[in-house]
Formats: C-alpha cells, structure tokens, sequence
C-alpha cells in the first residue's frame, strides 16, 4: 500500500501563485474531470487538493510514474495547456512516493509546508477536498486510512505546539490592535478600497460584532459588492472630498500608485471632529500622506508596523517546526501499523463468512437430524453457545493478529 502512494505537488516553493491558479479546478467540475483521469489511466483511488498557493494529484497506483506518464496526465487534465506550459509545469512540480508522499501529506497538513506557517485553514481545506472525492467516488478506503491520520496528526499539532498562537496575517494583527485600542463596536468604520485585503478585514470586523461601515472604491461597482455584504452604502473614491458624516476608523487598502488619502481629502472627512482617530493603512505604498499623521491626533497602524509584527511571529512559529517534525515522526511509525492492522483486517474479511457457512452447515446438514430431537430449551441453549463460539472465532484470531503485529512495530 505505502509504495503506491504518490502526490505530485505544484506549491509556491516552485512556481508563482498566478500559475498554481491556472490548474485549479472549480468543485462543480473536479467529478466530470477527474473521474474521466481516472478511468482513462486506471487509477484505483485519487485525491485532488487545490487551494490559493498549492494544486496536488495524490494516487494510489502500482504504474510507474515516469515524465513522460505525468504529461500524459496533465494533457488529458488540462486540455487547455500548451505543450510549453505544460512542460514548464513538469521541470518544476514536486513528486513524493511511499512514505515521502505520507510524510509529505502530514506536513501540509501540519502548516510547515504552506506559504505562511501555522496557518489552522489548511487543515479544513485537506479535510473538504477528501471528503468530497471520497463523495464522488475518487477516494476509497486507502485514502480513508491515510486522510483520517493526517487530520488527527494535524489536531494534535495544533494542539501540543505553539506553531498557529502568534498570528501573522495582517488582517488578524490589525484587528488585535485595534481590539487593544478598545474600539466600541459602533464605531463608524470608512473602508477605502474593495479589493480582497480590505474584504477579508470588513468581513473580519462584521463577524466580530462592527457593523457601522462606508465603502468608498474607485470602480463604484465593486464597492457596492462589498457594501451588500456589510449591508452599507457604498461611494465613489472621488466621493471622499464631500462626504460629512465623521469616523473613528478608516481601513485602507488601494492599488493606487499614490496617497490616495491626502492632507485636503483628510480634513474634508474629518469634518471639523476633534477626537482622537485611528487609521489602519495596510496598502503599499501607503494611502495615506505622512505629513497627516505630523498634523492631526490620530493612531497610525501602517503595513510596515504589522509586517515587522508578522515577521517575528513567523520566526517564533518557525521554532515550533522541530516540535512538529517530533510529532509527524511518531505518527508515521503510527501508521505503519495501522496499514499492517489493516492488511490483516482485508485479508481475514472472508473468515466471518467461513465460520457462518460452517454454522449453518452443522446446523442444517451435519447434526440436522439429532437437533430435531431436542427440546425448545435445550436448541435455545445449543444456539445461544454456538452464537458466541461464532464470535469468538471471528474475534479472537483478529485480535492475535493485531497484538502480534504490534508488537514486532
């Protein structure tokens, strides 16, 4: 079972974010696609995981997987590719086989293979994308086995270490700060800019009780996506100059190639409020002018504050790597045994069916005639033991098998 295993991974290690994209797969398709794979190159089971900084093909397959077999594959996947494109995917993938592909499957699940260590998301993204092969009819028991160890190896890392308690994303800093600031939860909150950053902090706040937003975007458009969801009105990034109704908080995050919030635009919004204010400005460059920040009382969080924040949580996280390692050792010895558990489970699947032809046989052939014989009670009694012999034989020699292999791991 272990040397059948194989996972061809395409992560960020070798490849930019925007080229792992084109080999993802939307959900509604993966069954059309994926179950066509794997009857046309006779795969027995097979695991398709993709998310936003990695694609893997895991299979189980007694066929060597050569280059050539891989193009092959990716060809018949991928019919869309070029020829270029798909050899530029083979000099740089990563291929794992046996027990380097299960190591290989802890590890991603662990977090310390992924872009940003420590990061609990992959954990539910391994989790969905098996159940749903397992659902479509691509996974089977092989991959049930491994998958439920991964995930219970992935819990008890998250769980034993310290590898996921400093946040590094600079969405969850930012909310930190401003939890430490004390922010009311009416606050008026100006989101500047829609684009994904800025929607992953509003979605953020409004899940954790904020619900008083303004979303100015340049493409009004977009800004009125995003207002939908936070249910508020959404502007024009032009609108700024004339909007008057005063905030405690703004949150900017543009593509602009300039301050996008200036010295004038500040003070128009400001509309004559005296209080202390905050401004979060995660955009690089930063949205807003620095002379702003000389000028008038306010809370200055830039993304240069929260990367450097983030970046010495990451190496406190990286600390905790030899700590998983310990952990996914231990549980690689672990499932060794649970494979060897379950070779004897497959290869004694007959043995209940055995001894209850032998039952019926004994009871309806052999011993027919003297059972007839035998009063109510006493057949009631002679069932009753042969009952539990059935059990017992069925049990017992699985249970040695068990003992024995465990105790020659």
């Amino acid at each position: 079972m272990l040397s059948e295993l194989h996972t061809i991974a395409f992560t960020h290690r070798r490849f930019e974010v925007s080229k792992i994209g084109f080999l993802h797969i939307e959900e509604a398709d993966q069954a059309v696609r994926l179950l066509a794979l794997k009857a046309k190159f006779d795969i027995p089971e097979l695991l398709f995981i993709s998310t936003c900084n990695r694609v893997e093909i895991s299979l189980f397959t007694e066929v060597a997987i050569t280059n050539t077999w891989i193009n092959d594959l990716l060809e018949a996947l991928y019919p869309n590719l070029e020829q270029s494109e798909i050899t530029e995917y083979l000099l740089h993938l990563e291929l794992y086989k046996g027990e380097k592909a299960i190591e290989h499957a802890f590890s991603v699940a662990s977090s310390i293979d992924s872009m940003i260590v420590g990061e609990r998301e992959i954990i539910t993204q391994m989790r969905t994308s098996y159940e749903h092969c397992r659902k479509i009819g691509l996974s089977g028991d092989r991959f049930r086995l491994l998958m439920k160890h991964v995930i219970e190896t992935a819990k008890k890392v998250y769980t034993e270490t310290s590898i996921a308690t400093k946040p590094v994303s600079v969405v969850s800093l930012a909310y930190q700060h401003l939890k430490r600031l004390n922010i009311h939860l009416e606050a008026r909150i100006l989101v500047i800019g829609a684009g994904v950053t800025n929607t992953t902090m509003s979605h953020y706040l409004k899940k954790h009780g904020y619900k008083n937003f303004a979303v100015f975007n340049r493409t009004l458009a977009n800004a009125e996506v995003l207002a939908s969801q936070l249910k508020c009105p959404a502007y024009r990034l032009d609108d700024l100059m004339t909007y008057r109704e005063g905030f405690d908080v703004i949150i900017s995050c543009t593509g602009a190639d300039h301050h996008v919030i200036s010295p004038e635009i500040y003070a128009a919004i400001l509309n004559g409020e005296q209080d202390k204010k905050i401004v979060i400005d995660i955009a690089i460059p930063q949205d807003l002018n620095p002379s702003i920040s000389e000028n008038y009382s306010l809370t200055h969080i830039s993304v240069d504050l929260l990367q450097k924040i983030s970046n010495q949580n990451l190496k406190e996280r990286t600390k905790e790597v030899d700590h998983v390692l310990q952990i996914i050792d231990l549980a690689i010895i672990e499932f060794r045994t649970k494979v060897k558990e379950r070779y004897v489970e497959l290869a004694m699947k007959s043995v209940p069916k055995q001894v209850k032809e032998i039952k019926d046989s004994a009871l309806n052939n052999v011993f027919k005639s003297e059972i007839e014989n035998m009063d109510e009670q006493s057949r009631e009694v002679l069932e009753k033991v042969i009952g539990y012999m059935e059990k017992k034989y069925i049990s017992g020699p699985m249970k040695l098998a068990k003992e024995i292999i465990i105790k020659n791991a």
